[in-house]
């Protein structure tokens, strides 16, 4: 009944290495923030190190808590294109970071396509890699 009295030890590194994904996720999508303002022209990057880390946060925090439930309203959209309806949910959760931060510009839907393939991609096979 109260598993959680009884096995503290269990909590304690069940919580450490979700807080360790947590950071991991961060980094990841940082690296995939600047892998996308590398190769997208239109997709422009302010390169501080407070902003970059605002914004991974921010994009972690999105990918949390926003995508399930759009994945979730899009399902339809997702099964009928055979997943490429995921391109999509990437598409608006970047724009939602764009029009939140003013360290991050997407100029026009071309740029925004592609960095939602590059960043969806990357936290693809971040995903696979650290999936239990």
């Amino acid at each position: 009944m109260f598993y959680w009295l009884k096995n503290k030890d269990f909590d304690i590194i069940h919580t450490m290495k979700l807080i360790a994904k947590l950071l991991v996720a961060v980094a990841v999508n940082a690296a995939a923030l600047f892998a996308a303002a590398y190769v997208v022209k239109g997709f422009n990057l302010n390169v501080t190190v407070e902003s970059v880390i605002f914004l991974a946060v921010v994009l972690t925090l999105l990918n949390l808590l926003l995508k399930p439930l759009l994945k979730l309203i899009l399902g339809p959209l997702i099964v009928l294109t055979l997943g490429l309806g995921l391109i999509l949910v990437n598409m608006v959760i970047l724009y939602i970071l764009d029009t939140i931060s003013q360290a991050l510009t997407i100029g026009g839907i071309f740029p925004l396509i592609y960095s939602s393939i590059i960043i969806g991609v990357v936290n693809f096979v971040f995903h696979f890699a650290t999936k239990d």
